[in-house]
C-alpha cells in the first residue's frame, strides 16, 4: 500500500512538472476544456434557474374540489378531515359559497348576480399538492372525485406539464451538448498526450532500458491528462460564475415586471465538484486512450 501510494505521488509531481514546465500551452487546454465545459453546465444552470422564476411568476398549481350544492356542514366537515389525513398535499383552504358570490360580486358581476334569486355556487376547497409532479395532480384528481359528495374536480396542471415537457426538452439538448463537446475534449487530451509522448520518446525508451514497467511509464501520462481536465473544469466554474454574475441584475429586472422576486443562483458546491470530476474524468479518459494507443511504439 505505501509504495503504491508513493508511486502515484511521484506521478503526479511528475505530471505537475509537466504542467508548469509549459505554462502557455497548460493555460490554452484549460480555456479550451473550461469554455467548452461551461456551456452545458451553464445551460443546466440555468434552466433550474428558468424553473423557479416560472414557479415563482406562474404561481402554486392548484386543484379545485366543488362539492354538491346540496352538501351540507357534516359532508364539509368529512371532506377536510380526508384533506388534512393526504400526506401530499402542502396546504387547502375552504371556500364557502357565500364568499365566491362575493369575490365575483366584486369582480364586476354585480349586476349579473343581482337578478338571482339564490346562489347558484357551491361551497369548494382549493388544494395546494406538494411539488410539481403532474403525476401526482392526476392522483389527487382522481381519488377526490370518488370522494361523497364531490360534484366536480378541476385539475390546473396543464401549465405544469408543459413546463416539464420545456424543461424536459431543454434538459435532453444541453446532456447532448455535454456529450458532444464531452467527446471533443477526450480528442483535445488525446493529441495532447500523444505529442507528449512524441516529445519524450527517447526518455521512455531509456526507462524501459532500466526496467520501468508499463503502469510506470503510464502512470504520469494518466494524472497529467486528469489534472488538465481539472484545471478545465475549474475554468468552467470560473466562467459559469462570471456569467451568474452579468445576468443576475437583468434577471432581476425581468422578474420585478412579472412582481416576482427572483435571484440569480450559481452553482452550488455538489454541482461544483460534479464539474471539476467530469472535466477530470474526460482528461483522465482521453489519456488512457492516447497512451494505449501510441506508447506501445514509443
Amino acid at each position: 500500500m505505501t509504495n503504491w501510494l508513493y508511486l502515484h505521488v511521484r506521478a503526479i509531481v511528475d505530471a505537475l512538472r509537466r504542467l508548469l514546465g509549459q505554462p502557455l500551452g497548460t493555460l490554452l487546454s484549460a480555456l479550451v476544456v473550461g469554455i467548452a465545459l461551461s456551456l452545458p453546465g451553464g445551460g443546466y444552470l440555468l434552466l433550474d434557474n428558468v424553473s423557479s422564476l416560472l414557479r415563482g411568476v406562474s404561481g402554486a398549481p392548484e386543484i379545485s374540489v366543488f362539492l354538491e350544492t346540496g352538501a351540507g356542514a357534516g359532508d364539509v366537515a368529512l371532506i377536510e378531515k380526508r384533506l388534512k389525513a393526504e400526506p401530499a398535499l402542502a396546504s387547502f383552504r375552504y371556500v364557502p359559497r357565500d364568499e365566491a358570490l362575493r369575490q365575483l360580486e366584486r369582480g364586476g358581476l354585480g349586476d349579473v348576480l343581482g337578478g338571482l334569486t339564490a346562489n347558484p355556487l357551491p361551497d369548494a376547497f382549493i388544494v395546494s399538492p406538494r411539488g410539481e409532479d403532474p403525476a401526482v395532480f392526476e392522483r389527487l384528481a382522481g381519488a377526490m372525485k370518488g370522494w361523497p359528495k364531490v360534484a366536480h374536480v378541476q385539475l390546473d396542471s396543464a401549465w405544469v406539464e408543459r413546463l416539464h415537457a420545456l424543461l424536459g426538452l431543454g434538459r435532453s439538448a444541453v446532456l447532448m451538448l455535454a456529450g458532444l463537446l464531452g467527446f471533443a475534449l477526450v480528442i483535445v487530451t488525446f493529441n495532447t498526450i500523444r505529442l507528449q509522448i512524441m516529445t519524450q520518446r527517447q526518455e521512455i525508451a531509456v526507462s524501459r532500458l532500466l526496467g520501468a514497467t508499463d503502469p510506470f511509464i503510464r502512470r504520469p501520462f494518466y494524472w497529467f491528462g486528469g489534472l488538465q481536465g481539472a484545471l478545465g473544469g475549474l475554468v468552467a466554474l470560473g466562467t459559469v460564475w462570471l456569467g451568474v454574475q452579468g445576468l443576475a441584475q437583468p434577471v432581476a429586472r425581468l422578474a420585478e415586471t412579472y412582481g416576482a422576486v427572483f435571484v440569480l443562483s450559481g452553482p452550488d458546491w455538489r454541482a461544483s465538484v460534479a464539474i471539476v470530476a467530469f472535466a477530470a474524468f474526460l482528461g483522465w479518459l482521453g489519456a488512457v486512450i492516447s497512451v494505449r494507443r501510441h506508447l506501445a511504439g514509443a
